[in-house]
């Protein structure tokens, strides 16, 4: 009998004393202490993780009762680590440990949901019409029926559907769209795939199946550092966080390690214990200055200030006045230091460094005759001569054996000089931009000359066309650079720290407010600590060095520093960048998945930077003008226009991606070309020539340019990352916005050149936004419908990150709540509408796509020397080398259904492979058959089976060399080929090791090492970039082939960046 019912039946319960009356007996019901009992009670323990992009990717335990997440807790089970190493765990976090209240929170999202202006169209129009394509039709094309649901986007109004409606709706305008302008108006944007792949994958699957675009996020963030690509030509690459206790010396600069590694953080505090100095870089006090022996707080925005001035005395005393030998041999070694630069006279006499002495440059090219165009040139020590190295970029294409890092040229060793100082032809005056002493309202500046003058040792070349030039290295450019007098007569050069020019430590203490004393002393230290210890110094940094307009030289101030100290690529030393979970580590089994590269290459991506600058109006607004950020050096009169002028032309030269492509439905291009009798890229080279086609970007307001169609999933876009989120409101959604500034066109403004200006832009762009969510979040109520996706204890995944090595799952520790499906699922369902609207309106279609010239692809080669742009006649228009290629891909959208469910043929045709190796996949095809079974009849017949997300985690599994030990090792043998150097002995140890979804849901699997990555996953080494690059003489992607402190590259030059410079932050002229 309950309680309740007890207290009805008595008034009071007979009560017997004892002690004297001191206590007494009674009875009560006590059912209530059940609750307390059964606390901890469950049913099951499952393991998952977070998809969050934290780049913590933690191991849980969800504990599961009455088909219910109740709570979890941290996993201890991952791989032991060596004995003289502190193991991973514990990671998680608090914010982890509270995930399940999300689940069945009031802000979860249970059913479908659309806007109900546009449910009532929808429904009124499929009443109207029995093909959906033309229902949706009969909707957007009236612009009375449009103008009664864009404007109302984040008004609420949201009503339940059913999948089955949504799903049809979605498929008739994407049916539609590609019909009528082409499926590059049909966008996707998610973000960092390795939180969950296989979600990722779904959408990007779909959206490459039919030729939509997968938009970039890593540059959308912010977070991704351009100094990484520039300095090694690695998008990043950073050692996990088990290899801070092998340092001997941290930086955290700008990395609240405590707060933001939280489960990582344990490295920081117990490698203090070995005797680890630590020193925190932060303008405020935050929470990893409790942690660390020194405090340093420079100004926010002047962190390439502060580097500058430590790299000027780690140069001056560890490079300079007593060289040390290790770090001598290192920069000789491993980076363009001893490379050769052609100066260039200007009027007054003076010098300005030009581009790299390149073999072409030279009579008879040196007798290169492969890409001597592409082989950079420096100065045997030994006899003087001009020499070759192995190693840069005109080795990696067109022979084979040369592309390694071994000091020899034509097959003889060679010793490179560093410097000219002792050793030159002649001295002169080298000009250097200096933009220090730009007035700002919220900065300090030194005033100085704008122009630097530094005397340099050079050489003379005779040059292949008869004339002399002059040379200088780079490391003498370096050295002067970075403000330090060599006594070759008097210049703006530096000879006591005490000097205020730049860019000494007195200099910099007047920009920073760090004491100088500070700066030398760190500097000296971090120094001497790597010279002693081999390279065992680090810095660790945070995103916020990276958010400012010139983040690349907040970033390469330290990277010179750790490059300058011999610390990358050997364990212990090296960047540590973290910012987000940008680490996939089965990246190359991941992409055919994610792109249906089993079924059609390439496929369509964009950066996202440049997409919602152009689309969402911002460049209307530009107020920052060319001319404030040129170097005093550069021609002004190249150099006019707008900055969005600068995108549309790096689109058409082909260094760009660009979305929507042309401004014409793609899948019209091809039957043009066959009716003219010409080859498609001929046709399209013609048509651009003669102006009867055009890129879009250089008309982003017509009609036929606009993106049409927007997915979102896994990412709050128009909430937390929305940068500009009121332009996009305005000019993509069509509805009210909180946009206060005036157009260039009412404030009178220069406009661009290349890009046609319109009075009127349009507003609400977009006639679908859908999106993916398991909360209502600021995206979604903005969308016109929003799809409740499984949380991330309900579906099945990958997930891994930078900070450890291991792969480890996403789970269904539950089904997914109310009516909500997985990604996959949710994907899955649309294709299969979409295959069913396409009927009678589109069947096998030729697509043209266009393709930059892409990284890591002979296509690389394209452009040598200086910037020529075929639209200004100042060179032929050729597809894949002065333009972007124009591929035709074909498109059977009535089986889109079918092959977004089936590993394609192309994975037995061209094999898989990834940054510009290739190998055969044959057997890891074969291998799937058997695993995932195959499709018995249709147009996917006998291909294995990607029905649920467990299959499609498979097929990643088994295709990365990082979890299929075979594959590592053909990965190796094929990565060998290039360099003439054996490296399959890095995994043919664990060459039988086959990594099964089963075997991450029992226990976190450490990967394999590939040459997809640049660290090893060793017993003996933990993961550090550049390891393999410094070990195994594997060149840097880049050049050289060396890590670069000179960017060569005529804009770069001429905007003042080729070398390391201090830029206050600009005057943003916000409204």
């Amino acid at each position: 009998m309950s309680h309740l019912i007890d207290k009805l039946n008595y008034f009071r319960k007979n009560r017997e004393s004892f002690s004297n009356g001191h206590g007494e007996t009674h009875e009560v019901n006590r059912d209530w202490e059940n609750s307390y009992r059964q606390r901890w009670q469950h049913d099951k323990i499952v393991r998952s993780t977070h998809g969050v992009n934290c780049t913590g990717s933690c191991s849980w335990k969800i504990y599961v009762k009455n088909g219910l997440v109740t709570w979890e807790t941290q996993q201890t089970d991952y791989p032991r680590t060596r004995p003289d190493l502190p193991n991973h765990e514990p990671r998680g976090c608090p914010r982890g440990a509270s995930y399940s209240w999300y689940m069945y929170s009031a802000n979860r999202l249970k059913y479908p949901l659309m806007r109900k202006s546009l449910m009532k169209l929808w429904r009124a129009a499929r009443i109207q019409f029995n093909d959906p394509v033309e229902a949706w039709a009969s909707i957007v094309e009236d612009p009375a029926k449009t103008a009664e649901y864009k404007p109302r986007r984040g008004m609420g109004g949201f009503v339940r559907s059913s999948w089955d409606e949504v799903n049809e709706l979605i498929a008739a305008s994407n049916v539609y769209t590609a019909k009528k302008f082409g499926p590059d108006r049909i966008i996707g944007f998610s973000p960092i795939p390795a939180m969950s792949m296989v979600s990722y994958a779904a959408g990007s699957r779909y959206l490459s199946m039919i030729g939509g675009v997968c938009m970039s996020f890593y540059d959308w963030y912010c977070d991704l550092p351009p100094a990484s690509p520039q300095t090694w030509g690695e998008q990043t690459d950073v050692p996990e966080s088990a290899d801070w206790y092998n340092s001997g010396y941290i930086i955290a600069w700008g990395s609240n390690v405590p707060q933001t590694r939280t489960p990582d953080a344990h490295f920081f505090t117990e490698v203090r214990y070995k005797g680890t100095k630590t020193v925190a870089i932060t303008p405020d006090y935050a929470e990893v200055s409790k942690l660390s022996d020194e405090w340093l707080n420079p100004k926010q925005g002047t962190d390439a200030a502060l580097g500058m001035a430590m790299g000027h005395v780690i140069l001056k005393e560890f490079h300079v006045d007593k060289p040390s030998e290790y770090f001598t041999d290192y920069v000789r070694r491993y980076t363009d230091m001893p490379y050769l630069v052609m100066l260039e006279q200007k009027d007054d006499g003076s010098y300005v460094p030009g581009r790299f002495l390149r073999a072409s440059d030279l009579v008879d090219g040196l007798g290169e005759e492969n890409n001597p165009e592409w082989k950079t040139i420096a100065i045997d020590e030994a006899s003087g001569e001009l020499t070759a190295p192995n190693g840069s970029i005109g080795y990696r294409w067109g022979e084979k054996g040369k592309w390694n890092l071994k000091q020899t040229a034509k097959g003889a060793d060679v010793n490179l000089q560093l410097s000219m100082v002792e050793k030159h032809d002649e001295v002169v005056d080298v000009a250097f931009p200096y933009f220090g002493g730009i007035e700002h309202d919220h900065y300090n500046h030194v005033e100085f000359k704008d122009i630097l003058k530094h005397k340099l040792g050079t050489r003379k070349v005779q040059l292949a066309d008869g004339s002399e030039g002059r040379v200088v290295t780079v490391y003498d450019l370096m050295v002067a650079n970075y403000g330090i007098s060599r006594g070759l007569g008097e210049d703006d050069g530096a000879t006591s720290y005490d000097e205020v020019k730049p860019y000494t430590p007195a200099w910099q203490e007047q920009i920073t407010g760090v004491p100088a004393e500070k700066v030398i002393r760190i500097a000296r230290e971090f120094a001497d600590n790597a010279d002693k210890t081999k390279g065992r110094s680090m810095v660790i940094v945070g995103a916020g060095m990276n958010h400012w307009y010139h983040m690349d030289m907040n970033y390469r101030g330290l990277i010179n520093m750790l490059i300058m100290c011999g610390c990358i690529g050997q364990s212990g030393g090296g960047w540590a960048h973290y910012v987000g979970q940008e680490k996939l580590r089965p990246q190359t089994g991941w992409q055919p998945l994610a792109f249906g590269l089993d079924w059609q290459r390439p496929p369509r991506h964009m950066n996202s930077t440049s997409f919602f600058y152009a689309h969402s109006g911002q460049w209307r607004y530009e107020k920052l003008g060319v001319d404030e950020i040129l170097s005093p050096l550069a021609d002004k009169s190249k150099f006019g226009g707008s900055l969005i002028d600068y995108n549309v032309r790096a689109e058409r030269m082909g260094w760009l991606p660009s979305a929507p492509q042309l401004n014409r439905n793609p899948l019209t291009i091809a039957a043009e070309a066959e009716k003219a009798g010409m080859e498609v890229p001929d046709y399209v080279a013609k048509s651009m020539k003669d102006g009867s086609l055009a890129f879009a970007s250089e008309d982003p307001e017509a009609p036929e340019n606009c993106p049409r169609n927007l997915f979102i999933w896994r990412s709050n876009l128009l909430g937390s990352s929305g940068k500009g989120h009121e332009y996009m409101l305005k000019y993509l959604l069509g509805t009210k916005n909180g946009l206060q500034g005036k157009d260039l066109g009412v404030e009178g403004g220069a406009k661009p050149e290349e890009v046609k200006w319109r009075d009127q832009a349009p507003e609400g762009k977009l006639d679908l936004l859908v999106t993916l969510d398991f909360r209502m979040s600021t995206t979604c109520l903005y969308s016109d419908i929003v799809l409740p996706t499984a949380t991330w204890y309900e579906k099945n995944d990958l997930n891994t990150s930078d900070m450890h090595p291991f792969i480890h799952p996403l789970t269904a520790a539950t089904d997914p709540a109310w009516e909500a499906r997985s990604d996959w699922e949710i994907y899955k369902g649309i294709a299969k509408s979409f295959s069913k609207a396409a009927e009678g309106h589109l069947g096998v279609e030729k697509d043209v796509v266009t393709l930059p010239l892409l990284h890591d692809a002979p296509a690389e080669l394209g452009q040598p020397f200086d910037v020529k742009d075929w639209k200004k006649g100042e060179c032929d228009l050729i597809p894949g080398k002065t333009a972007p290629n124009f591929i035709t891909v074909e498109r059977d959208y009535p089986n889109t259904y079918a092959r977004f469910t089936s590993l394609g043929p192309l994975m037995d045709k061209l094999g898989n492979g990834g940054k510009g190796i290739n190998w055969n996949t044959e057997k890891e095809v074969n291998f799937l058959k058997d695993l995932n079974y195959t499709h018995l009849e249709g147009a996917n017949a006998g291909r294995p089976k990607i029905e649920s997300a467990i299959d499609a985690a498979e097929v990643i599994l088994t295709l990365a060399p990082e979890t299929n030990g075979q594959v590592a090792v053909k990965a190796w043998a094929a990565l060998s080929e290039f360099t003439g150097l054996d490296h399959t002995h890095l995994a043919t140890n664990k060459e039988e090791e086959k990594i099964r979804f089963r075997d991450i849901v029992a226990q976190p699997r450490k990967i394999i090492s590939s040459p997809t990555w640049s660290g090893l996953e060793d017993e003996h080494v933990s993961y550090n970039a550049g390891y393999t690059n410094v070990h195994e003489l594997i060149p840097w992607r880049t050049l050289t082939g060396r890590q670069q402190f000179y960017q060569d590259h005529e804009w770069m030059r001429a905007f003042g960046e080729s070398l390391l410079v201090y830029r206050p932050p600009i005057n943003t002229k916000a409204v």
